[in-house]
């Protein structure tokens, strides 16, 4: 049996928990819209076309924002295409999926999905195959009240009031040779500060962000953010951070560990943030959108034989998640907390059958994927201040990130409720974790839950859909400020405390 140790003190504050963490990500890929939130012959449909049961799933999941609509995809958009009645409007290939698409989808319908899932809408503008016109124009259609051509178009189309959206995205993963469009980090970062000053022209209370890496493994990371940011530093809120992770040959304790390399790709591109804000002598901070993360079994779909034809949303990257993809997510979600003071928006991708949490059939049933519990009860549990958390952890042997501690854990804080978030990455043995509490005071146990189980590789189905779920760890134990628990190997565990 392993033993760790943690302490928590009101006083060592972090940051505040933004809302935004807990963001999302919808891109015309796959079967994200069509089948995935928008079907419109499905029994749950309502009078939008909008699956009833997904609704229902993302207010349970707790997203707050949602990226769209793209992704690879926004680099070949038009956005007008998804404007308008639909019988009007064009069919065309998407060339970043090789799929066709119908665009019976589009910034109407989004917009409408937002407001009944609660969510802030987050947009990306084209900077692929379009520019600043395009972006103006997009701008000028969601956030002017009337009075001019295209607020006045988008009146007539139905939509009364301005979209109001705050966070634009500029661009998406310009640096991957894949993207259509891809640029220098010269060329990018001059697009993008000339894109971001005149939509700030317009709108002067926008939140940008630019394209930082599509990842850490990239030959021109570091040097791609620093050269970006010297032509947009002045322009831009946040640089973005694009992270896959997934098991590779069997190699489940590196796995776990994933979170090890979220931390160091944060803590490089701060450095470099910083850096290249002290040569401008400039006191401004740019922070992180974290807008692209998730499990991801990236290898599988680029060993997969390429498409054939321009098929309608077909099933691609879907993905289907165990307890282990799960932990290992649950790690993520630590790592994004503990960095609260400078990651301050984050979009999990994507959010329906696209490497999502929640999974649908066709004119069927939907239910939760594995991951969905661990994101879920974040967004539900953490408010008020992260606090930082000093543990003392046994380690162990890694292939790739080399001596890994077993207990990887933050907590929050708001006056009423702590929450501690805790992982335990060892693949076979359990963890009793002891908490010294007394500084919070009088404390009472409110909710203790593990997910864990026998089978690190068990999954959840449409027949199954709660094999793998959060349960009730009846293990733990508070006297007199000190807590005390068992953490089964491989677990993602929440211990939700209230004030007596």
């Amino acid at each position: 049996m392993l033993t760790a140790h943690l302490t928590l003190d009101p006083a060592f504050r972090v940051a505040p928990v933004h809302r935004r963490t807990f963001g999302t990500f919808v891109e015309h890929l796959g079967r994200c819209v069509y089948t995935g939130i928008y079907e419109p012959t499905h029994p749950t449909a309502d009078r939008d076309g909008f699956r009833q049961d997904v609704l229902y799933l993302t207010r349970q999941l707790g997203a707050t924002s949602v990226r769209y609509p793209g992704g690879n995809f926004v680099s070949g958009y038009r956005w007008e295409d998804g404007t308008g009645p639909r019988e009007q409007r064009p069919t065309r290939l998407d060339l970043a999926w090789h799929s066709t698409e119908t665009n019976e989808f589009g910034l109407e319908e989004f917009m409408a999905w937002c407001r009944k899932a609660g969510v802030e809408p987050m947009m990306a503008v084209n900077l692929g195959t379009r520019g600043i016109e395009s972006a103006l124009d997009l701008l000028e259609y969601c956030n002017i009240d009337a009075g001019t051509h295209l607020s006045d178009l988008r009146v007539a189309n139905g939509a009364k009031e301005p979209h109001a959206v705050r966070m634009w995205c500029l661009g998406n993963e310009m640096d991957g040779p894949w993207q259509i469009g891809h640029k220098s980090a010269r060329e990018y970062g001059r697009l993008a500060a000339e894109t971001g000053r005149a939509m700030r022209m317009l709108d002067p209370g926008l939140e940008l962000v630019a394209c930082g890496s599509s990842g850490s493994s990239m030959p021109t990371f570091g040097a791609w953010e620093a050269t970006v940011l010297e032509e947009t530093y002045d322009v831009v809120d946040f640089i973005s951070c694009h992270a896959y992770y997934e098991e590779h040959d069997g190699d489940l304790a590196s796995f776990l560990a994933s979170a090890m390399d979220m931390d160091h790709f944060i803590d490089s591109v701060v450095a470099t943030a910083d850096s290249v804000g002290a040569r401008l002598k400039s006191k401004k901070k740019i922070n992180i959108s974290f807008d692209e993360w998730n499990v991801w079994y990236l290898s599988r779909y680029q060993n997969a034989e390429p498409m054939t034809g321009w098929p309608v949303a077909p099933p691609l990257l879907e993905d289907h998640y165990h307890l282990a993809d799960a932990v290992t997510l649950g790690g993520l979600l630590i790592s994004l907390l503990r960095h609260s003071d400078r990651v301050t928006s984050a979009c999990l991708a994507q959010l329906v059958n696209v490497i999502a949490p929640i999974m649908t059939e066709p004119g069927g049933r939907a239910w939760k994927q594995t991951t969905f519990h661990p994101f879920a009860q974040a967004a539900a549990y953490a408010t008020g201040d992260v606090l930082r958390v000093e543990t003392t952890s046994p380690v162990h042997e890694t292939s790739r990130f080399g001596e890994v501690a077993a207990l990887d854990a933050v907590a929050t804080h708001d006056g009423e409720f702590t929450t501690v978030f805790a992982v335990n990455r060892s693949v076979d043995q359990p963890l009793t974790l002891t908490a010294d509490l007394r500084s919070l005071g009088a404390l009472r146990l409110e909710e203790v839950t593990t997910l864990s189980g026998p089978d690190p590789y068990a999954r959840n189905s449409a027949d199954t859909p709660d094999a793998v779920a959060p349960r009730a760890n009846a293990d733990a134990r508070l006297t007199d400020g000190k807590l005390e628990i068992t953490l089964p190997a491989v677990s993602w565990n929440v211990i939700r405390l209230a004030r007596q």
